[in-house]
């Protein structure tokens, strides 16, 4: 029996423990904690103490900069976000403004937040046509898919507003949207 591969392999083994226990020691000497970024603060879906940080009031949007979204046949709306609305709370919440328009030319929006990673939306406030928000009094989380009548929420979230269950940077999300199939101008 041939013991010099084995004796090889153990002392390679000792060495990698040896290494990785330096490695921990140089670690837990250095003092310095770098603190996730507020993109990816809220994203731990173990975090069992999170909790939904205040909500923001509904920010202006413009219809003229909407970056549109792919929306299923069936919908006959005009559907974009305005990308000056997408922010990342510190919770790790998706927060934006859906801008619909018909085919008569009427606006209407609502301003929302996903929770990538439950895969869940809540909506905060309506825009309507008379042009003022009306915020919602008991907004409560739902499924991203069960967004029924229209599946707005949904789209966002699969053609930029989440990545693998993930909030990415409002800059990040705003060129998945661009590259993604919501390629229809208004």
């Amino acid at each position: 029996m041939n013991t010099k591969p084995m004796a090889r392999s153990a002392r390679a083994m000792l060495l990698a423990a040896v290494l990785a226990s330096a490695s921990l020691s140089s670690w837990a000497d250095n003092k310095t904690i770098i603190a996730p970024t507020a993109a990816v603060a809220g994203n731990g879906a173990d975090n069992v103490d999170w909790t939904e940080e205040a909500v923001p009031p509904p920010p202006a949007f413009d219809k003229s900069k909407l970056v549109p979204l792919e929306m299923p046949p069936y919908v006959s709306l005009k559907v974009g976000v305005d990308p000056q609305t997408i922010a990342v709370g510190g919770d790790g919440v998706v927060r934006y403004v859906i801008v619909m328009v018909n085919s008569s030319g009427t606006t209407t929006a609502v301003y929302e937040g996903i929770r990538c990673t439950t895969d869940e939306v809540k909506t905060y406030a309506r825009f309507s046509a008379a042009g003022s928000w009306t915020l919602l009094d008991n907004p409560t989380w739902k499924p991203v898919n069960d967004n029924t009548p229209s599946r707005h929420s949904h789209v966002f979230a699969r053609q930029g507003g989440c990545q693998n269950r993930l909030a990415l940077s409002p800059r990040e999300i705003v060129s998945q949207l661009k590259q993604g199939k919501g390629s229809k101008a208004f």
